[in-house]
């Protein structure tokens, strides 16, 4: 299978992080938060989905319930 640039470049960015913050998952994230608020209007925010409402159970007389009545 041939090599994929991006992603063996997003492999090597991954690698530098990991040894720069000594493969702390928690510095790492902290770190990439730091930057990403420094981007400030450059990200794209969208506002949350609403939750779908649960679908209501059938009534106790259903026919679904009671098949052949």
């Amino acid at each position: 299978m041939a090599d994929d640039p991006i992603v063996s470049e997003v492999r090597k960015i991954r690698d530098q992080l990991a040894r720069r913050y000594n493969f702390d998952l928690k510095a790492i994230f902290a770190d990439l938060r730091e930057r990403q608020s420094s981007l400030g209007s450059r990200l794209v925010r969208r506002p949350r989905k609403a939750k779908a409402e649960p679908a209501a159970a059938p009534d106790r007389d259903c026919t679904a319930l009671h098949p052949g009545r």
